[in-house]
């Protein structure tokens, strides 16, 4: 996104990008005012006289101080261009005591989102919105009022980011695209950052849960941008298997198989994490063959999971379990589907996992009516405490 593109005047801007895009904070660290001035009238197109007009001088001054001829030296006058221009105070140079209760906000903030991550993949995804969703409402407030520092955007993404996963773990199916919307809501952050890393890591969890809300179009799109973003080894392999997933979902073969071989490629040279292991993988390969019409292919591998490590969260179980029973019903192996289901329904219900819920009924259907039955019953017990 160039500078043009950020806005054309203060009062129809969104203040959260004034400060953040990769020039300003260039600009910023010169701590050079005439600089600052001259970058914030490019961004907003105003010329001397309207800057001057907002700020409360004269054009001749404000040409002074961009020209550095003139200097503003009284902390007073530093502090009230800070706030008119939103500019964070100690790039002028004004210790805020505000500025420690910032500081300790943000790094409260990321041990918010660790912590939330820490508790979704252990199953607790409840939990995790519930810690997620005062520290978004707060950071969004902050954005909102110009207070939109670089380092609190940051937060802002990875915060949105976290919660929309969480809501994907803990809503039914059919009120997934919330959550896809919370993920949304990083992009525009994560593409005024310009940092692909960051922009790789956005687009794979907002793919995901576009992939959940059956977006599989709009899912392939965003992960494989995430895939060819990644910067490192590392990056690929956590959005590589969820480009599988997708693809697969979408019924792409070509691209199902090329993303598992790629992924299966990169198994031994980095370190496993959830979804990229060898019995999450498996789990993917199983669907992705059966949504790409090779079911006979999905029935021979059946049998092989692999053991599940430590890197493996608990909702992933449940997600294995009803994919194999998809498996065996097409095996025509109704004992060991029914023992798959049961298994996942007793988990689902323990980790509140509606949408695991959901698949557990379609996968059941007129085969295991008794299973389906139970499974809807617990999803519709959860439905109503969600109402509630």
């Amino acid at each position: 996104m160039g500078i043009g593109h950020l806005t054309s005047h203060p009062a129809n801007s969104h203040v959260a990008w004034r400060w953040a895009t990769p020039q300003a904070q260039t600009i910023l660290a010169t701590r050079d005012l005439g600089a600052i001035l001259r970058f914030y009238r490019t961004v907003h197109g105003l010329n001397q006289t309207q800057l001057g007009a907002l700020l409360g001088y004269d054009k001749t001054y404000i040409s002074a101080l961009e020209l550095r001829k003139r200097t503003v030296e009284d902390i007073g006058s530093r502090r009230r261009l800070c706030e008119t221009l939103h500019l964070p105070p100690h790039i002028l140079g004004i210790t805020d005591a505000a500025d420690a209760d910032h500081h300790a906000m943000v790094q409260f903030g990321y041990s918010t989102v660790r912590l939330a991550e820490i508790a979704r993949q252990s199953g607790h995804a409840c939990e995790a919105v519930e810690e997620l969703w005062p520290l978004v409402a707060r950071l969004e407030a902050r954005a909102e009022d110009g207070n939109a520092e670089r380092e609190v955007l940051g937060l802002l993404a990875r915060a949105r980011v976290s919660l929309g996963v969480a809501l994907g773990n803990v809503l039914p199916e059919e009120r997934l695209s919330t959550a896809a919307r919370w993920t949304a809501k990083s992009l525009e952050i994560a593409e005024v950052f310009a940092e692909p890393g960051f922009t790789s890591y956005v687009l794979r969890m907002h793919g995901n849960e576009l992939r959940k809300a059956r977006l599989h179009g709009a899912a392939v799109d965003r992960l494989s941008r995430a895939v060819a973003l990644a910067p490192d080894h590392d990056a690929r392999a956590a959005a590589l298997p969820l480009l599988a997933r997708a693809a697969g979902s979408l019924g792409n073969g070509l691209l199902f198989d090329r993303a598992i071989s790629e992924t299966e490629h990169l198994l031994e040279r980095v370190e496993h994490s959830s979804p990229f292991n060898p019995f999450a993988l498996h789990e993917i390969r199983l669907r992705g063959l059966i949504a790409t019409g090779r079911v006979h292919l999905a029935v021979q591998r059946a049998e092989n999971t692999p053991a599940p490590t430590t890197a493996v969260a608990p909702q992933w179980r449940v997600i294995e379990q009803v994919t194999v029973a998809h498996v065996r019903l097409h095996a025509q192996d109704h004992g060991g589907a029914a023992e798959s289901l049961n298994a996942a329904i007793q988990e689902a219900v323990r980790q509140r996992l509606p949408h695991q819920l959901q698949r557990v009924v379609g996968t059941a259907g007129d085969n295991l009516p008794q299973l389906r039955d139970t499974a809807q019953q617990a999803l519709d017990r959860m439905r109503q405490e969600m109402a509630a």
